[in-house]
């Protein structure tokens, strides 16, 4: 298994390097993935052109006529050795979101069976989640899906065995330690917990994805009937919530690190 020290490369296809900081999730690997794609990214090495993450590696895509995949490589593992990487700080600016969302009712038909699993009631499992600032991960699966972590130890819950045939747009799910949301209706084999009003993906849109790899997320519990108010608007900005209104689905951001 890859190390802080020795992270695994492995060539992707003709012009791909992929670094590997874990082949299991870990907040450090996690952590050290997007520290390294930002420093990649502010190295400007000519030849590079496009770099990406996972949840624990960054794959970076480079122009064969313009850089070897030789002299890429020791670029790569020159930088790798400033620093260990897990204990970098995440990238900045970033922003920290504040999304209201529903735990309760039909909202949330699997919360009790997640927090039973996690050992715990309903109450101090909506307790726990909005205690728990979560970083997003990585993006995935779908447009704009977020893989949001870590949740304590106790909420390393397994998937389901089976499918649940869809969730709506907008539901929270739980699974690994982590939550993910959808961005429409889908299956899944996660836990539906929640549902949130907020849209974080938008063809439309200036920005198509509100949130980006490295942005963190704070939960705010509210009624049904409030919820349901905010999924008839959900352009109108939710004033219970700190931060700057952002008018999408009632969540509101601050910056962070600038």
């Amino acid at each position: 298994m890859p190390s802080p020290s020795q992270p695994l490369l492995r060539d992707v296809g003709l012009s791909g390097l992929l670094v590997t900081f874990s082949d299991t999730l870990t907040d450090g690997a996690n952590s050290a993935a997007l520290a390294f794609r930002a420093a990649i990214d502010s190295a400007d090495v000519e030849g590079i052109l496009e770099t990406t993450t996972s949840l624990t590696s960054v794959l970076i895509s480079f122009d064969i006529s313009l850089l070897s995949r030789d002299d890429l490589r020791v670029c790569v593992l020159e930088m790798l050795g400033e620093q260990d990487w897990e204990a970098a700080p995440l990238p900045t600016p970033h922003k920290l979101w504040h999304i209201p969302a529903c735990f309760a009712g039909e909202y949330a038909p699997q919360l009790g069976e997640a927090a039973e699993l996690a050992g715990i009631s309903e109450a101090r499992a909506i307790q726990e989640i909005e205690a728990t600032t979560l970083r997003v991960m990585t993006l995935g699966f779908a447009p704009g899906q977020p893989y949001l972590g870590s949740l304590p130890d106790n909420w390393n819950i397994p998937r389901q065995t089976g499918l649940t045939k869809s969730v709506p747009r907008g539901a929270v799910t739980v699974a690994i330690r982590q939550i993910t949301t959808f961005t429409n209706s889908a299956p899944t084999g996660w836990r539906q917990i929640g549902q949130m009003a907020f849209e974080n993906f938008s063809i439309d849109g200036k920005t198509p994805i509100a949130l980006t790899p490295g942005d963190e997320v704070r939960f705010h519990a509210i009624s049904e009937r409030t919820f349901a108010k905010l999924l008839q608007n959900p352009g109108a900005p939710y004033s219970d919530l700190p931060g700057t209104p952002s008018g999408n689905g009632g969540a509101s951001f601050e910056v962070v690190g600038v």
